[in-house]
């Protein structure tokens, strides 16, 4: 049995050395993690003893530490945001992902689909401060772009009712065009003979993207969806905090789950609430991803995640 075993990791030596990194990543950074999970039980105070005596000396409080989101003011205010600006963000990047992908495959040259792929790619790979300071650059409303060049007058960090729709559109310029690599790669693994044989029958170039593309990209839209799903109760930290510019006049609009616990732990300094919180965003994730996948293969076992 074990030289088998052995054998098996000879002949396969390769591919192993390849995922090796990600699954040292995933061992460090996600799996050792979750023994950390008990602090958002207790009161963790840390001491000269280390870490993991710590945890063990600290005081036992149950949900103590989840109270802290349930019972504050902010606790709907929080939670409608984090899940409403997710809503936004899956559906309209879904569309537009997919609906990008689909232009960059009707390109026939390839260099120009390379070209237009790269610009769209790039903002992806910016950080939120940086992009914080580029919509500063627009909206500060002494020499801000926006104001100067329609001659308004606008104090967009203190106006809250347009900040929804400046952080939608922040979100989608920097993450569609990453999100469309994996529909463009879906797109280009269908079997061109499908195409070929529309064209024959008169298909329009529209007809063969209703009739074709779009069906034979519902498994993975389904898989992308269900994904998203999972991470529903999570917000992106730096698009919430640096591009509003942590504005307390805009909390109303911008004030997730995870700005929320960050501002809590600057001031009480609690490790245990921030855990609490972090435990509740996964917990319910998982939750949402099983009931999504179950109804998903009621309907179509091929496009489930499991």
């Amino acid at each position: 049995m074990i030289g088998k075993i052995a054998k098996d990791i000879f002949k396969n030596k390769v591919f192993l050395l390849m995922v090796l990194p990600g699954t040292l990543w995933f061992i460090f950074f996600s799996y050792l993690p979750m023994a950390g999970t008990i602090i958002a039980f207790k009161a963790y105070r840390f001491s000269r003893d280390g870490f993991w005596a710590s945890i063990v000396n600290s005081k036992w409080v149950g949900w103590d530490n989840f109270k802290f989101l349930f019972t504050t003011n902010d606790a709907y205010l929080i939670t409608r945001n984090t899940l409403l600006y997710n809503l936004a963000f899956i559906v309209l990047g879904l569309i537009l992902s997919v609906a990008m992908a689909i232009v960059l495959s009707q390109i026939a040259n390839k260099r120009t689909a390379k070209f237009y792929q790269t610009g769209m790619f790039l903002p992806y790979f910016l950080s939120w401060v940086v992009v914080g300071y580029f919509a500063f650059s627009f909206l500060s409303s002494e020499r801000g772009l926006l104001n100067g060049l329609f001659g308004t007058e606008i104090s967009w960090y203190s106006e809250s009712k347009y900040w929804p729709f400046i952080l939608i559109f922040v979100y989608l310029w920097k993450a569609v065009g990453y999100n469309s690599v994996v529909y463009l790669a879906a797109i280009m693994g269908i079997d061109k003979s499908l195409y070929e044989a529309a064209m024959i029958d008169g298909a329009s170039v529209f007809q063969q993207i209703r009739r074709i593309t779009i069906p034979l990209l519902s498994p993975i839209i389904t898989i992308m969806t269900l994904l998203a799903i999972g991470k529903i109760f999570y917000a992106d930290f730096g698009l919430f905090y640096q591009v509003p510019r942590d504005s307390g006049t805009l909390f109303s609009v911008t004030n997730v789950i995870d700005t929320y616990v960050f501002r809590g732990l600057k001031t009480t300094g609690e490790i245990g609430m921030s855990t609490a919180a972090g435990l509740y965003q996964s917990a319910v994730g998982f939750v949402l991803v099983i009931t999504s996948n179950y109804i998903v293969r009621r309907f179509d076992k091929d496009s489930a995640l499991f």
